[in-house]
């Protein structure tokens, strides 16, 4: 349950303003602030069910621009290549430590750093 109401709120990141808003909002409101179904329901003045048929629409809303676009898979391969190359760039530099040679160990600190500068800039887009 967890994992589905995690992907629900990531795909709610990413394609959230292509449903209507009222659409969008509900299931902010649900999955966001993790309101139950009753809840959700006074808020917006509708029935339980109507909440939930509208939740189920929504997801499948979701799940289709996602099996459409790929964003947020394409966007969870990027954060798990970075975090390889971070891992490799952290076994460089401790080798480049062991050699002492500073022009190794100063292009191993540029290296991360750049990762770090990269990773940075996918963190805000």
């Amino acid at each position: 349950m967890f994992e589905k109401n995690l992907e629900i709120g990531t795909l709610l990141d990413f394609y959230g303003d292509l449903l209507p808003e009222e659409r969008r909002r509900l299931l902010a409101a649900y999955y966001f602030d993790d309101l139950s179904l009753a809840e959700t329901a006074e808020i917006f003045s509708m029935t339980r069910q109507g909440v939930r048929a509208a939740l189920k629409r929504g997801e499948r809303d979701l799940f289709f621009y996602e099996e459409k676009l790929g964003l947020a898979a394409a966007h969870r391969a990027r954060r798990q290549e970075l975090t390889d190359l971070f891992a490799l760039a952290g076994r460089l530099r401790e080798r480049c430590l062991r050699t002492g040679d500073p022009a190794l160990i100063a292009a191993a600190g540029e290296l991360e750093a750049r990762l770090s500068a990269l990773a940075g800039e996918k963190e805000t887009n």
